[in-house]
């Protein structure tokens, strides 16, 4: 009997050396970045993990008619052994048509653009992270897939807004970006994205992930609102790349609110460390002929994609200002409340 069944199995494995017949999958669809996207898997883990990082958010949309990006994810065994503290570094490659993304043999991505499709790849110990594969092998799928099939710009950065306009926040980290975000989420603005956001170039509308905020523990220092640091202090802890450690709080949890469409820009911010010299003026236009490069320089990808001339033509004529930093968050979101309401005009 130990020898019929090797060779059966020997027998499948011959007739499916890829391994492309799936077992019954789950299907998972959700509306993402003005795109329809449909998940499919065998693996209610890795849908969980889906859902974990788009259940419950608004379903942006576009005018335009958004076509369907399908990504199959498959879980992979491996022994407990090859578990690691910290997961390998994403590598990227490109050729083909082809986008791929490697942390090892076992957990890759894979991405055919022009076919608005994916492939995502687990090994069974790396469920023990799920932030990573949530954030660098999911995500990273999602966003490449809706940035070349929507022809957004894809940019590292915060947005939030009110009223259907929207500022962006661009700064090094650690310049306060994500402080800025929280502070104006508990003011009442609208909150579209801490990390990414995604522009059409010609629009200037800007869409994002509204699932989870990353504060660091010094964050907490502004917070008088006990509950609001209760919820953060009770979040999960993930570790950058870099090193440093923050929280990770779920906006869906009923606190602050999700912008419910895409936000019209109405101009960028330069999020600065420094503190102003005048606390009551924070914001101050900068010289578009410095503006221009430096935006370049500190977006590299996206300026090397098809929209960014059109975006930086559009965005020069909004305007964008340097924010320095005040007595208490609370002002910084207060100077960009006057910014929204005002509209395009210098300072």
């Amino acid at each position: 009997m130990t020898f019929s069944t090797d060779v059966h199995a020997q027998g499948e494995a011959a007739a499916d050396p890829f391994g492309e017949r799936l077992r019954p999958t789950i299907s998972v669809r959700r509306q993402i970045l003005g795109g329809r996207f449909r998940f499919d898997s065998d693996s209610a883990d890795l849908l969980g993990l889906v859902e974990a990082a788009y259940a419950g958010l608004p379903e942006h949309r576009f005018s335009t008619v958004a076509p369907e990006f399908r990504i199959e994810l498959r879980l992979l065994p491996r022994e407990a052994a090859a578990i690691r503290a910290t997961p390998p570094s994403v590598r990227t490659q490109a050729g083909a048509g082809l986008l791929c993304g490697m942390m090892d043999e076992a957990n890759y991505v894979v991405l055919v653009p022009a076919q608005h499709r994916g492939l995502v790849v687990v090994s069974q110990d790396m469920l023990a992270h799920p932030y990573h594969v949530r954030y660098e092998l999911i995500e990273f799928a999602v966003f490449m897939l809706a940035a070349r099939g929507l022809g957004l710009v894809p940019l590292h950065g915060a947005c939030i807004g009110h009223e259907g306009r929207g500022v962006l926040l661009l700064g090094a980290s650690g310049a306060g970006k994500s402080t800025l975000a929280l502070h104006g989420l508990l003011d009442g603005m609208d909150f579209l994205a801490e990390d990414g956001v995604f522009v059409q170039p010609d629009s200037l509308l800007a869409t994002g992930v509204a699932n989870y905020l990353h504060v660091k523990e010094d964050a907490l220092d502004f917070l008088d609102d006990d509950a609001v640091r209760g919820w953060i202090e009770a979040s999960p802890v993930i570790h950058r790349r870099s090193g440093v450690a923050k929280f990770e709080a779920d906006l869906r949890e009923g606190t602050g609110r999700p912008a419910p469409m895409p936000l019209q820009l109405a101009g960028a911010v330069l999020v600065s460390a420094e503190a102003a010299p005048d606390p009551s003026r924070l914001l101050q236009r900068l010289p578009w002929e410095h503006v221009a490069a430096w935006l370049a320089a500190d977006q590299p990808y996206a300026a090397g994609q098809p929209g960014w001339e059109r975006f930086i033509h559009r965005l020069g004529g909004l305007g964008v200002y340097e924010l320095r930093r005040g007595r208490h968050p609370r002002d910084a979101v207060a100077a960009l409340r006057a910014l929204l309401a005002a509209g395009v005009t210098g300072r």
